[in-house]
């Protein structure tokens, strides 16, 4: 029995009567068995380049479509939307307790949805892969892909070892799909999950989206900024929808919204430091309209897809053009008119020059740090991490590269957990990478022009989305 045309599928499930244009080609190429790289604009309809294949099986046929995924927050919103198609999927990630995970195992090994989602730490455990390894996976879909370049801007360990996943399934059909890599990521993408760059065909979309309006606003200080900021959120254009406004601390997070209430401007505010629970409900009530202004983090964002955001303020800068871009896309994906500005402040360029710092541990400092831990591991879990802190370096209190430092080992495996008192107890030997202070410095220097470019995007005196566009090339064009 044969599947349905692409086509069929599009308006059975989706009710569209023709696909955006060249999601068609897409899905043909990978249903051909073609890997691809689809580099597409955010909320163009990359999932569909997916999501169409896992629907082309027949009802007998064991084989699934898996999608990699590094948004756990994201999981659940897409598999509920499936699911409301009438489409089965399901989705596997730390989340869950026990007997759900167990019982998502077993209904996978017999048969269970045609579309999984996992994050690629899943395939640490034996028990999925045991699971998994009863099925057929047909496409490997890798979302977010630019995670797996080393160079990407969300670097995740566990993305290394794609290629070695893929293995492990047979070296299925492999689609992968960002909005935001640059040719030089791209290439790393390829290698990374083992493929050929010639046996890949780019498919790739362009950047623009026409109804998103750039503005940068140079701003001598705080007191500038926050003038501007209630300027914008008053701006009668763009007051039909939602809008967020994002920081990089939270300390100014917190004074811009105490400024805010006192004038009357209600909001909402998310960031890490919230506890979960109170995080989902800031995210509910945006999402359902409750609340229509958040100020947030960089944290806010995965798993929002919401569209009538009108307005997205940057009101301390970008560590990269990717996250900015990323940040701009949550707007306007009804494709009405929407409004991105950055309150550019060059004092703020030293807060990203300090995260870069603090988010690249040489290696000295990966050193010291494993020997304090292996050699002294019952003063660490006495003391703490305020302790360690402090005898491996006297800089500042507020140093925060343990943290980074730790977070790494533990996507390595180095340690037992990221947080105490799991991530006191070593598990395996220092790796190679972590003692290479050449490899470590580049990851560094790339993190420092990607910030620079930021630079270069405030000084643009021409188009700021050919600027976008010149940096997101494809050189084969």
């Amino acid at each position: 029995m044969n599947a349905p045309p692409p086509k069929e599928l599009l308006r059975r499930f989706y009710g569209y009567d023709d696909f955006r244009p060249g999601q068609a080609e897409i899905i043909e190429h990978v249903l051909a068995g073609g890997h691809a790289m689809v580099v597409m604009p955010t909320g163009m309809g990359k999932s569909l380049c997916y999501q169409i294949p896992a629907l082309s099986s027949v009802d007998d046929d064991r084989s699934i479509v898996l999608v990699l995924s590094p948004l756990i927050a994201l999981m659940q919103d897409q598999v509920d939307s499936l699911l409301r198609r009438g489409i089965d999927a399901g989705f596997i990630n730390s989340s869950l307790d026990r007997e759900t995970r167990l019982a998502r195992y077993e209904a996978l090994a017999q048969g269970q949805y045609k579309i999984l989602f996992v994050t690629p730490e899943r395939f640490r455990k034996d028990d999925f892969c045991a699971a998994l390894s009863r099925r057929t996976v047909r496409l490997l879909a890798i979302d977010e892909a630019h995670c797996v370049s080393q160079w990407g801007h969300d670097f995740r360990p566990d993305y290394t070892r794609v290629a070695e996943i893929r293995a492990s399934i047979g070296d299925p059909t492999t689609l992968a799909l960002t909005a935001t890599a640059t040719a030089e990521c791209r290439r790393d993408i390829y290698h990374q999950i083992g493929i050929d760059a010639s046996q890949v065909k780019l498919f790739h979309q362009g950047i623009d989206r026409p109804n998103l309006h750039l503005d940068v606003i140079p701003v001598y200080d705080e007191e500038e900024k926050l003038n501007q900021l209630r300027d914008i959120l008053r701006d009668p254009e763009y007051r039909s929808g939602s809008a967020i406004v994002y920081f990089s601390l939270i300390k100014t997070l917190e004074r811009f919204s105490d400024h805010l209430l006192s004038e009357g401007i209600d909001h909402v505010c998310y960031h890490g430091d919230l506890p979960r629970n109170q995080r989902r409900r800031v995210q509910d009530e945006f999402m359902s309209g409750d609340a229509d202004l958040v100020l947030a983090t960089n944290a806010f964002g995965m798993g929002i897809d919401k569209e009538d955001i009108r307005m997205v303020v940057h009101a301390e800068t970008p560590g990269s053009i990717e996250s900015y871009y990323q940040e701009i896309g949550r707007a306007g994906r009804d494709g009405e008119p929407s409004r991105c500005v950055w309150l550019y402040a060059q004092e703020d360029l030293m807060t990203q020059m300090q995260f870069i710092e603090w988010s690249n541990p040489d290696a000295a400092f990966y050193t010291r740090l494993y020997q304090l831990m292996a050699e002294h591991g019952e003063q660490c879990r006495a003391f703490g991490l305020e302790w360690m802190n402090a005898q491996l370096q006297r800089r500042s209190k507020h140093d925060h590269r343990i943290a980074t430092a730790i977070s790494i080992l533990d996507r390595h495996g180095v340690v037992a957990g990221p947080r105490p008192p799991q991530c006191f107890e070593v598990r395996a030997p220092l790796p190679a990478r972590f003692q290479d202070d050449d490899q470590l410095t580049e990851k560094k220097r790339r993190d420092q022009q990607r910030l620079y470019a930021m630079v270069q995007f405030a000084a643009e005196q021409g188009d700021r989305k050919q600027f976008l566009n010149r940096y997101f090339a494809d050189p084969e064009a």
